[in-house]
């Protein structure tokens, strides 16, 4: 495959994997997967959670594309996509993990007006405690903060958490 249509084919799959996320956290991990995504939505006791499987699971596609692509002759397509793939778990761990939930100390103050929004839009996905009735689903897509503010103004408003007191 010529070197350009590898680059657009790597491209491509990262915007896709948004989308995937977006299905992905929407459908499953607010429906049957719950019970790992629960912990996620929990204060945390330690460095990890339960919630933490799904980075081990949504890495293994990435893991098994790049070594068909690498090792077992699949050709540069499986390479590129499973390249894609972990370049998404890349910017997900960086903005999620690090940027928002602060898993890695650090003095990062978003100044844009894009890492406001969809750092404000996470936040707002955590003000609900349950699985039901969560707003933003994406990770690097995010409607804005009066428009999800709006969404959960109305819907139920039984999981949504009391406000954190400040030490």
């Amino acid at each position: 495959m010529p070197s350009m249509s590898l680059l657009l084919l790597f491209l491509l799959t990262i915007a896709a994997m948004e989308g995937f996320a977006y299905v992905m956290h929407r459908w499953v991990m607010h429906g049957p997967g719950w019970f790992l995504h629960a912990s996620h939505h929990r204060p945390r006791s330690g460095m990890w959670e339960a919630n933490d499987l799904y980075f081990v699971i949504f890495a293994l596609p990435s893991i098994l594309l790049l070594l068909g692509g690498v090792q077992w002759g699949w050709g540069s397509w499986a390479t590129a996509v499973g390249a894609g793939i972990a370049a998404y778990g890349a910017i997900y761990l960086g903005f999620h993990d690090i940027i928002v939930h602060r898993r890695v100390g650090h003095r990062y103050v978003p100044r844009s007006a894009y890492m406001k929004r969809i750092v404000q839009a996470h936040r707002l996905h955590h003000v609900v405690g349950t699985k039901q009735g969560c707003v933003s689903f994406g990770f690097l897509i995010a409607p804005s903060a009066g428009q999800l503010k709006r969404e959960l103004a109305k819907s139920e408003t039984a999981g949504l958490r009391a406000p954190a007191q400040r030490r």
